[in-house]
């Protein structure tokens, strides 16, 4: 068999622009260093909130999700992950879960949604502490950990279009009428915030602070670049959808109640870990490793090359999360590779910005409680629709390095798959057996007297590239 070479990344590869600091530093300086600005960190923070908003509103609606107990507890989460992985690690809904929890008939209940959570992450512990997933992270082939990165990251898009088009049921999960171009949550609101999103942050593409000084047109328009890209985009439209809340309906005001809800251990029955695993966890498994194990960590390769994490880590840090807070009646989290690129995108580059987001979610659980609903009730829509189209398209944009004509025909029919079956583990299936199959056309048979035969690997120069990661 051929000797296979790490996977090699083009030169427009999106890297981290803020190192750690040098191993001659003390470790808590190298560890809690914030080389970028406030700004930038507190603007990356809500990047992934496209995705979080709706989630959490839909499951406190109809499943009466404890929502003073779920920011609590996420922004703990926050906090921790933040410092201890060092990057804008994000923490958000287990997805297939929360889809469930909603579209069954009765809906699930909370302990039941808790139970679906803990049993998902009592596998990813397991997985995370034997080992399993760092072996199935180094034998997984990169175009099948791009096709489930791109699927995921144009699912986000759709949702964010559907968004921005239409009104949104989230009881129902569905779409209703088309936005209207006036209004608080109109296409004039939507539009104008992503255009603004646009101009302020562009494509996400950084620029050298330095230039040659015969070239001064060129130094002046990347100093414009940067004044541009040091303004907070996504955080002042973020707070432009929290005081549209308020002006949508004045009567927010007369129904906030301060204070945190009581927090105590859900009362769990057998039919309820029933319920839980075979509806709520079996599905939610491969998503988890997926997408919130294994293309998070190949995406904070791709973006931080200083920083890749390891997937024995991450999948212990899932499982540890919901093992401790779904007994409270905490929604279950995982950690999401469009969560990471929606905050990379807006500029968080440090653990700091998911830091500032625990505190924030801290601060609003703590001081508004379940109040905090009316609120998030009154979101415009349309502008959750532009953070989340962004964060898709970032995360999609991570499979822009495959450079061979095999790599890309695994990942897009791995993707192709993914999304037209809505099923990440199906795609995954289709795309192993792709790769495999293209192997093994490629082996060249030596006959031998006896009948036996030995294959060997042809050594092409694309074969070279297909590595696994």
């Amino acid at each position: 068999m051929e000797q296979q070479s790490p996977p090699a990344f083009s030169s427009t590869t999106v890297t981290s622009t803020t190192p750690l600091l040098p191993q001659n530093h003390p470790w808590w300086r190298r560890h809690f260093h914030m080389n970028n600005s406030l700004s930038s960190e507190l603007s990356g923070a809500v990047g992934d909130l496209g995705t979080f908003i709706p989630i959490v509103l839909t499951l406190t609606l109809v499943s009466h999700l404890d929502l003073s107990t779920t920011l609590i507890f996420t922004a703990l989460y926050n906090i921790t992950t933040g410092l201890l992985f060092h990057i804008p690690m994000p923490v958000q809904p287990m997805k297939s879960i929360a889809a469930v929890a909603v579209s069954e008939t009765p809906h699930l209940t909370t302990s039941q949604i808790a139970t679906a959570g803990a049993s998902t992450a009592a596998v990813l512990f397991f997985l995370g502490a034997t080992g399993l997933m760092s072996t199935l992270y180094r034998l997984l082939p990169l175009p099948v950990v791009r096709g489930i990165q791109l699927s995921q990251g144009l699912s986000f898009a759709f949702s964010a279009i559907k968004y921005i088009r239409y009104n949104q049921d989230f009881v129902a999960s569905k779409a209703t009428t088309p936005r209207a171009w006036l209004g608080l949550d109109g296409l004039v609101v939507a539009l104008s915030s992503l255009l603004f999103l646009v101009i302020f942050t562009g494509s996400g593409d950084h620029y050298d602070r330095n230039g040659s000084d015969d070239d001064q047109p060129r130094r002046r328009n990347s100093k414009r670049l940067r004044i541009l890209g040091s303004i907070p985009a996504a955080l002042i439209v973020f707070l432009l959808g929290l005081v549209l809340c308020f002006i949508r309906d004045p009567s927010i005001f007369g129904d906030i109640k301060f204070g945190p809800s009581k927090i105590g251990f859900l009362s769990i029955t057998w039919n309820d870990w029933k319920v839980g695993f075979l509806k709520g966890a079996v599905p939610q498994i491969p998503l988890s490793v997926l997408n919130s194990v294994i293309a998070v960590c190949k995406l904070s390769g791709d973006l931080f090359p200083d920083r890749e994490l390891s997937a024995a880590k991450v999948s212990v840090s899932v499982g540890v999360m919901n093992l401790v807070g779904c007994w409270f009646g905490a929604m279950p989290v995982c950690h999401g590779a469009g969560g990471l690129a929606g905050q990379y995108r807006f500029g968080a580059r440090s653990g700091w910005s998911v830091v500032y987001l625990g505190i924030g979610k801290l601060i609003i659980g703590l001081v508004f409680g379940n109040s905090f609903v009316r609120i998030l009730n009154q979101f415009p829509i349309g502008i959750l629709g532009v953070l989340l189209l962004f964060a898709g398209i970032e995360l999609a944009m991570a499979s822009r390095d495959m450079n061979s004509k095999e790599e890309s025909f695994v990942m897009l029919v791995c993707a192709a798959v993914s999304l037209t079956g809505s099923s990440a583990a199906l795609g995954f299936v289709c795309g192993i057996l792709l790769f495999l199959l293209l192997k093994l056309r490629k082996m060249e048979y030596s006959g031998s007297a006896s009948g036996f035969s030995k294959f060997k690997f042809e050594s092409t120069v694309d074969a070279e590239t297909s590595s696994i990661p």
